[in-house]
């Protein structure tokens, strides 16, 4: 209980619902329009880009003005659009009446003079001072998009169909201050009209371009002198007018806000041709007074301002809205997030500012992603997935316990399917045929067998077993199939022996002689094996269960988990099951045999009945330590997270999941209590399934207790 009541104190903090505070409302004085907002990463200080061309660093506590700079505009030109990069770059572009955009970073240095925080905010102007030519014409600039990585590009839309693109490649320099950038430019027209947004993915190769009637055309960009139009579709309904969109943060999916209250996300996937096309992948419905959408830095959540004065906040993955406050009286303005995603600014309609707290640390849990099939970004249908890192900042986690879960029941079932068989018919034959002195010598044999570190039986099955299966599995499969017979081909020629010869061997060690007999089934098997594999296969088994039927296969499979840990799950059903078996009280065998039956129908119809409670607990004892087990699929499979019941294919379960992946976790992350979830579900699962064969084999008890 105590350890239940642990794993569940780890796991609650992702079920909190999350909330948003105020933390501060002050108002700001200004003459020209607010364009665009911005926190650094400290919440501490947030920058106010102004139409005129100034910038205002605040304090987020109180509004008061920590620094102000005018940037540079050239004479009589005004800004007339703004657009700002991947928001971790603090890149920022204004758009000019004159043809021209200039380019902008925000950034804070971060001192500790005295021990103190101390966080200077500055302007730079990475492409220089100067503007950067984007019209050709020299027309306004009335919709502009600009990226940032290694390189920048810009793109301007200045009326009647007029696109623009300038790329900005930095050339080498042995000195930071001497950098220069060689421009390329080109310029087309689209029949697009009354342009509402262009976004341009953080990697500068796809451009869209988003009419406010809703038809989206998607560009390739990645050379300017061969640009093209890869697709146009429409992404509303008709008369349903586009109000905002935005790319999230790996800049794959674009969030789509139309003024019926929707806002839909799309990407890109392949169709049976391979050939990419823009798709809708899920929809938020009753958004209604959508009017700005801004997405997280480095998560895929999204905050969206309603006419109202409240802002909800959603997440794509999960595909839920996480919560909604009215965060002012009046329509919103403009809306910031933190980098950490863990604080806002909002402006009203009337000037004001406020500062908010957002505690929302878990956003990616839902059941849905949990449990069901979800549509990842980059998936080209929705799947069952569990990766939770990867190299990009920008990574979409996936935690779908859903495989971790198949995995565990399917190694399971493979080691019992093994298991079972060879445990109970030996602990049959041990208990009930065997002689006494033999079964002294067996019965310790076998169960000293459970003593082997799991680790040992996992690193022979990775490192011997497996390369032994691929080399040999025609021999592994004739082996499963001409042991039987052969066995029963020796106890029949046995029984034709002359009775002389027959009690040579005393009563109840007939068994010793099937031990040559199984040793040499199996070495002629394994020899074998190249000429069937050469004969049926070509010479090539595995290559050719992929090539004619499909089936992949994979070095470290079920199969050789199914042999791995079903030896180190016999001798705990072997154990208990004999001894329940032998436990059996003699009178009720002899007096079934004293009223005429053989020793056979004893053993079917009196003895299995009475030791019945027993096998079954033997049983589920070896189901436990099956769906428990840790090293031997760690070691003994290829631990990928695959929904395949094949035989040939891997798998990983939730142990081993647990075992790989807790050491990297970041402590109180979502992945770190994921895991600890993953762990809460092995013991509820467990306990649940300990109680039902409990509640069984009392059952069996009390139903045959009384033969």
């Amino acid at each position: 209980m105590l350890i239940f009541l642990y794993l569940l104190y780890v796991v609650l903090p992702l079920m909190e619902s999350p909330e948003m505070r105020p933390a501060g409302t002050y108002a700001v004085e200004s003459d020209s329009p607010v364009m665009y907002l911005a926190l650094e990463e400290q919440t501490e200080i947030g920058a106010v880009f102004y139409q005129s061309g100034v910038v205002k660093f605040l304090s987020t506590a109180d509004g008061s003005l920590v620094k102000e700079i005018r940037l540079p505009l050239p004479p009589h030109a005004s800004v007339v659009s703004f657009s700002a990069a991947r928001p971790n770059s603090g890149v920022v572009a204004l758009g000019l009446t004159n043809g021209q955009a200039l380019v902008v970073r925000h950034r804070y240095n971060v001192s500790f003079p005295n021990d103190q925080r101390l966080i200077t905010p500055e302007i730079e102007y990475p492409l220089g001072p100067d503007p950067v030519d984007v019209s050709p014409d020299g027309a306004a600039v009335l919709k502009l998009a600009i990226q940032e990585e290694e390189s920048f590009t810009l793109v301007g839309w200045s009326g009647e169909g007029l696109l623009s693109v300038v790329q900005a490649e930095k050339q080498e320099s042995l000195f930071e201050d001497d950098a220069s950038f060689d421009f390329q430019r080109a310029s087309g027209y689209t029949d697009l009209e009354n342009i509402k947004a262009l976004l341009i993915d953080p990697v500068q190769r796809n451009l869209y371009v988003l009419s406010r009637n809703g038809s989206l055309a998607w560009f390739n960009i990645s050379d300017l002198s061969n640009s093209r139009l890869v697709q146009q579709v429409r992404v509303t309904a008709p008369d349903v007018h586009v109000v905002d969109a935005e790319l999230l943060s790996s800049g794959v999916s674009i969030m789509v806000a139309t003024d019926d209250g929707v806002v839909s996300q799309w990407f890109s996937v392949r169709d049976e041709q391979g050939s990419r096309y823009l798709r809708e992948i899920r929809r938020f419905e009753d958004v209604q007074g959508l009017q700005s959408m801004v997405p997280e830095f480095s998560r895929k959540g999204f905050l969206v301002a309603r006419s109202d004065g409240s802002v909800s906040v959603f997440h794509a993955t999960a595909h839920k809205q996480l919560m909604r406050e009215v965060v002012a009286d009046s329509g919103i303005r403009q809306l910031a997030i933190a980098p950490r995603s863990n604080a806002m600014w909002v402006m009203d309609a009337k000037g004001m500012l406020h500062f908010w707290r957002i505690d929302n640390e878990h956003p990616e849990v839902s059941w849905k992603s949990l449990w069901s099939k979800v549509w990842y970004e980059g998936y080209d249908q929705p799947e069952y997935v569990w990766q939770s890192s990867a190299a990009g900042n920008d990574f979409e986690p996936k935690f779908s316990l859903t495989p971790l879960t198949f995995g565990t029941l399917k190694a399971a079932f493979y080691a019992m399917l093994f298991a079972i068989p060879l445990s109970i018919l030996g602990a049959i034959f041990t208990a009930y045929f065997m002689a006494p002195r033999m079964r002294q010598v067996v019965k310790p044999t076998i169960e000293i067998m459970e003593a082997l570190p799991t680790v040992i039986l996992g690193f022979l099955a990775g490192l011997w077993l497996a390369p032994l299966v691929e080399t040999h599995l025609p021999g592994i499969f004739a082996l499963l199939l001409i042991l039987p017979f052969m066995i029963f081909i020796s106890a029949y020629l046995w029984s034709l022996l002359p009775s002389v010869v027959r009690r040579w061997i005393p009563d109840g060690w007939e068994g010793a002689l099937l031990i040559p007999v199984v040793i040499g089934t199996g070495a002629l098997a394994l020899s074998l094996s190249p000429i069937l594999e050469l004969w049926l296969f070509g010479g090539d088994m595995p290559g050719w269960l992929e090539t004619e039927l499909g089936i992949g296969f994979d070095q470290r499979n079920s199969l050789v988990v199914g042999m791995a840990m079903g030896f180190a799950v016999i001798p705990t059903i072997f154990s208990i099951a004999e001894d329940a078996i032998f436990s059996v009280p003699k009178h009720l065998t002899n007096g079934s045999l004293a009223l005429g039956a053989t020793p056979w129908q004893t053993l079917v119809r009196v003895v299995l009945l009475t030791a019945s409670p027993g096998i079954f607990s033997g049983i589920m004892m070896g189901v436990g330590r099956a769906v428990g087990e840790t090293m031997i699929v760690l070691m003994a499979t290829g631990n990928t997270p695959v929904m395949d019941m094949s035989i040939f294919q891997g798998m990983r379960t939730l142990s081993a999941n647990i075992a790989v992946e807790m050491p990297e976790s970041e402590v109180n992350s979502t992945h770190y209590r994921v895991l600890f979830l993953a762990a809460l579900v092995l013991f509820v699962f467990t306990f649940m399934f300990n109680t039902g064969a409990e509640l069984v084999r009392q059952r069996l008890r009390r139903k045959y207790s009384s033969l």
